[in-house]
Order: C-alpha cells, then sequence, then structure tokens
C-alpha cells in the first residue's frame, strides 16, 4: 500500500514496509496483536506524516511492545501510565502524532484515571486499546472488561465483578472520537485507524482481540463466518442498523430503547429502523449504541460510535502560551526566580 504524503511532503512515498521495525515480533502464534499490528503497517503511508514524527508509547502487557516493532519514534513505559506520558510527549512537541498501544488490563484498571483524564482533557493522541477481556502478560487473570462470572487463575469459583465497558466508559469521560473493530476484520480496522488519524482531539478506539492461550474464542461469536452476521451490527454513518445473513433484522428505537425488529413479519420495514449518526451533538444514542453489548440477544456494534469537535488541551495550551508572550514578553529565569518574593538565607 502507498500514500499520498508526496502531495503534503515533496519527494516522500511510504510503503507498509517501512513502518516494520527489524525487531522479531515475540507474541504467541495465532495473537490477534498480529493482526492489528499488520494494520497499522498498513495505513501508516496514509497518516500524511513524516515516520519521524509519529511516536507510539505503549505501558506494560503483551500489547505494549509494539513500539519495538514500528519503525517509528517510540517508547515503552511503565504500567498504566502510557496516557500520561503521551500526553507529555504530545505538549513537549505538538507537531508530534502521538498514539498509544496499550490493553485492556494495563489502560483500564491501574491505567484507568489517566485514561479517564486524558479523555476529559481531549489531548489530541490517539489510543489504540486491544481488549482480549484477560492478563495475558501475567498469565490469565480476570481483567476490568472479563465478563461476570468468568473463571480465571485469579477467580477460581468466576469473577464477582461487573465489567468495564470501555465505549461508554470513553464517551462520558469526554473522548471526541469513538470506535470499536476487531482484529479478525482487517479492511474495518484499517478504516477505523486511518479515521482515527485524521481527527483532531482524544481518538479512541476499542479493538477486540482474541488470546488463543488465556482467553481463546472470546469473540468468535463475532468474528467467525456462520455466526458474524446475527452477531455484529456495523455502524456506519447515515444508513439504518441492520444485521443478519440476509440483512433481515433491524434496531429501531422506542424512546430511549432499542428493540430489535423482523424486516419479513410484515409489521416492519426498513423505514422503522434507527439510521446512524456518527456526528449527533447529543451524547445520548451514542450511549445506548455502546449499551448493546451489554444487553441479551443485541448484536455487538462496530465503527464509529460518535466524533465531534471540541478545543484540545493541547491546542488551548499553546494558544494560552502565545497570549500570555503577546502580552508580557517572553520570560527569562530570572524574572520567574527573582520578581516575586524572596528570601537569603545566611
Amino acid at each position: 500500500m502507498e500514500n499520498k504524503i508526496d502531495e503534503l511532503v515533496p519527494g516522500i512515498k511510504y510503503s507498509a514496509k517501512d513502518f516494520a521495525s527489524d525487531v522479531d515480533v515475540k507474541w504467541c502464534p495465532g495473537c490477534g496483536d498480529y493482526s492489528i499490528l499488520a494494520q497499522v503497517q498498513r495505513t501508516s503511508p496514509d497518516f500524511g506524516e513524516r515516520k519521524e514524527n509519529i511516536v507510539w508509547v505503549s505501558g506494560i502487557g503483551c500489547s505494549s511492545r509494539f513500539p519495538y516493532y514500528m519503525n517509528t519514534f517510540g517508547f515503552h513505559s511503565i504500567h498504566g501510565r502510557a496516557a500520561a506520558i503521551a500526553t507529555g510527549v504530545k505538549l513537549a512537541n505538538p507537531k508530534l502524532q502521538v498514539w498509544v498501544a496499550t490493553g485492556d488490563g494495563d489502560m483500564l484498571s491501574i491505567g484507568g484515571n489517566h485514561f479517564i483524564h486524558a479523555c476529559r482533557k481531549n489531548i489530541n493522541l490517539k489510543i489504540l486499546m486491544f481488549n482480549n477481556r484477560i492478563y495475558g502478560l501475567t498469565k490469565g487473570q480476570y481483567s476490568p472488561t472479563s465478563e461476570k462470572g468468568k473463571v480465571t487463575k485469579s477467580s477460581p469459583f468466576g469473577t464477582v465483578d461487573w465489567p468495564f465497558n470501555a465505549i461508554k466508559l470513553a464517551d462520558s469521560a469526554g473522548a471526541t472520537f469513538i470506535a470499536r473493530s476487531l482484529d479478525r476484520d482487517p479492511k474495518h480496522l484499517q478504516e477505523m485507524i486511518t479515521r482515527a488519524s485524521k481527527h483532531i482531539g482524544m481518538a479512541f478506539i476499542e479493538v477486540y482481540q482474541n488470546c488463543p492461550i488465556f482467553n481463546d474464542g472470546a469473540f468468535a461469536a463475532l468474528t467467525e463466518k456462520d455466526s458474524k452476521p446475527d452477531n455484529v451490527v456495523i455502524l456506519e454513518h447515515g444508513k439504518p442498523l441492520l444485521f443478519g445473513a440476509n440483512k433481515n433484522k433491524g434496531i429501531k428505537l422506542d424512546g430511549l430503547n432499542p428493540v430489535i425488529i423482523d424486516l419479513n413479519d410484515g409489521k416492519h420495514s426498513i423505514s422503522d429502523c434507527w439510521v446512524h449518526d456518527e456526528f449527533d451533538d447529543n451524547p445520548t444514542r451514542g450511549f445506548i449504541l455502546a449499551r448493546f453489548s451489554d444487553l441479551p440477544g443485541f448484536p455487538t456494534p462496530i465503527g464509529v460510535f460518535r466524533q465531534f469537535k471540541k478545543a484540545t488541551y493541547d491546542g488551548d495550551y499553546y494558544s494560552q502560551i502565545a497570549h500570555v508572550k503577546k502580552q508580557k514578553g517572553s520570560g527569562t529565569y530570572e524574572k520567574l526566580m527573582f520578581t516575586s518574593n524572596t528570601w537569603e538565607v545566611n
């Protein structure tokens, strides 16, 4: 795949190979991380950025090996702190396009506080969260997204925790681009990554990813050819919510409650279906969509749940600095240290 970056930066034309490092990729055979890495490398030429202006930041976990495998700048940081460190990178050099590779445990457990505040601030980052509903690197404990009752090494009789719904969390915390995709749907994942790269503000993509060792088949109903049509609804702006092998099922809104309808029952038609509007200013509809994956019998949505524009933290930060400099001039160390109350200690 070649890109059009030469239209922005004359003489540069990247391919996917330009973004693959020479480090041996070390994930378990069959891990969904391989697909995510491949789709990122294939779409990176379309980001419209020089390689040296792209940075990948990660925390701890299987997903967090990601920066080693990208031929860009990167930072393998500490457990749960990827969003905070990425924020620092963006503020230090706002010209960089900063991405975060993280897992459901890394981002939503120890890193949960940093995640919600990155969303709240609308810092201009792109967060790619690999969700396999398990702790893989530490060998199979339940994670913040594991379903209630999940039997694992750390919950031998089934977890009594309620799981996080990452889409609802990102939406309520203030992220301005919120999407979900699947590791085994390469074309769809490529589209989500490319669209996130163009967004100005906090872009969050949840990727359902299979862990063949500790949670194999967690998303099989969503990825297998025979079951996917009845269990996945694809969100496309301006199109009705349809699913099923023959698109014979739809979803309509009854007030604020989603209802599954049969388009072949003679009572309903496609005009009854909810038409997706990813640019809706009202967050209520995006929140209702996020609930689908919590409701028995409902298909799981993939695609862009919601996107909107608002001022970014980094944009306002640098605007404020420019405004103060215009009013008071550029500061110096001496002014900073000696223009307020000072003391001499003898």
